[in-house]
């Protein structure tokens, strides 16, 4: 097979990239080690920036979206037992989107069908060849039987533990990371949200947090030791650990229900640099990963896809490689902040086992600080909303 650009990953930032290059004449192929019904299966983020969803219209797979998705326009903050709101749009003119990440890759997985999109499942074994060379490829077998990749490039999109950024050499690759001490235990259930914008809270038990998919389906986290187990918690238990840390307005009026999922993810801040080698390319969580404070994960992936669309484009089109050969440089430069900023809202929102009472008081004077200050308020919106790509 020939291709100039050879995709490894069919989560949202691959399928993204994937779909922008076809539209725009590149000829791709996607590569994804599972089944789509087994990518389809995965809960993740639902928050949306502004230029995630442009992509979206640009890539033909915004229809569903505009027609059951839904504005979000601000945060409800609270400690203990008190309350308040940051509203963006008093500070950024630019909303954000409650979408799910699973209907968001169903739109994606769809748009290429109708395409003509080449995408092989069931990829393993795979290998990447000459990245320092103008001929690189790679070797894969697809259900079992062996396929040869010749390309131009090749994009890592196959997230934190996938193959591609492993053939960065050791010697030239940087990886920073810092692991969390705690989990978030979240469910989904088919209930109607306890409120029409997301709620963080920080209390003495634990961080919790309410967000929602839709009007009938809500998604809510609690903060929990990350050698915790779901089999340790009964959706009663859940509930009511969940009302123990919201402010009596709000845990007085949630309605509760059977969970139809159930999970603990691990939160870490990791950043490979750099984020390309020869003719390799990383994409999202192959390159970096942020804690789901703030909801930037599947953002800066996005902003990653944005940036690399760009550079391939021109140098397709104007056979120009100066973007290319600064992608890492400029992806960078924006990861950095969103890390920063998502380290922030985890630093402030949660409980942390060594916190001193020192601690403690200086985490609830950053929160009453920000209450207090509209400065603060701004920063948060500006950052939280997305920065500029």
């Amino acid at each position: 097979m020939r291709v100039q650009v050879a995709i490894v990953g069919g989560g949202p930032s691959g399928l993204l990239l994937g779909q922008l290059l076809h539209n725009a004449g590149i000829k791709t192929v996607v590569l994804e080690r599972k089944t789509r019904e087994y990518v389809l299966t995965r809960i993740r983020a639902g928050v949306l920036e502004r230029g995630l969803v442009d992509m979206l219209e640009e890539a033909g797979a915004a229809d569903r979206l505009h027609a059951e998705s839904f504005r979000h326009t601000g945060i409800m903050l609270s400690s203990n037992n008190t309350y308040f709101e940051v509203t963006f749009d008093k500070y950024v003119d630019q909303p954000m989107t409650i979408y799910g990440q699973t209907e968001l890759t169903r739109d994606l997985y769809d748009a290429r069908e109708r395409a003509g999109g080449a995408t092989l499942f069931n990829v393993d074994k795979l290998t990447l060849n000459d990245l320092n060379t103008r001929s690189p490829s790679i070797d894969c077998k697809v259900s079992g039987e062996p396929l040869h990749i010749d390309c131009d490039y090749i994009a890592g999109c196959d997230g934190f533990h996938g193959v591609c950024r492993q053939y960065i050499p050791v010697e030239k690759r940087k990886e920073y990371l810092k692991d969390y001490p705690f989990g978030w235990l979240g469910i989904l259930s088919e209930t109607a949200p306890v409120h029409h914008e997301l709620i963080y809270s920080n209390s003495d038990r634990g961080f919790a947090l309410c967000s929602m998919r839709n009007q009938n389906l809500s998604r809510y986290y609690v903060q929990c030791d990350i050698n915790d187990s779901v089999d340790n918690w009964t959706d009663n238990a859940f509930w009511n650990e969940l009302k123990r840390r919201l402010p009596e307005r709000f845990a007085s009026t949630i309605e509760t229900g059977t969970s139809i999922e159930k999970s603990i993810a691990p939160l870490r801040s990791f950043v490979c640099e750099p984020m390309q080698w020869g003719n390799l390319y990383l994409c999202g969580d192959a390159a970096h990963i942020v804690p789901p404070t703030g909801a930037k994960g599947l953002n800066t992936a996005a902003s990653d896809v944005r940036y690399l669309y760009a550079a391939l484009t021109q140098r397709y089109t104007d056979n120009d490689e100066c973007k290319l050969q600064n992608y890492s440089q400029t992806a960078l430069e924006r990861v950095w902040k969103v890390e920063r900023f998502s380290w922030w809202m985890t630093s402030m929102l949660h409980r942390f086992p060594d916190q001193s009472e020192f601690d403690i008081k200086i985490q609830q004077a950053e929160i009453a600080f920000l209450q207090q200050s509209e400065a603060a308020q701004a920063s948060l919106a500006i950052n939280y909303v997305g920065l500029p790509y």
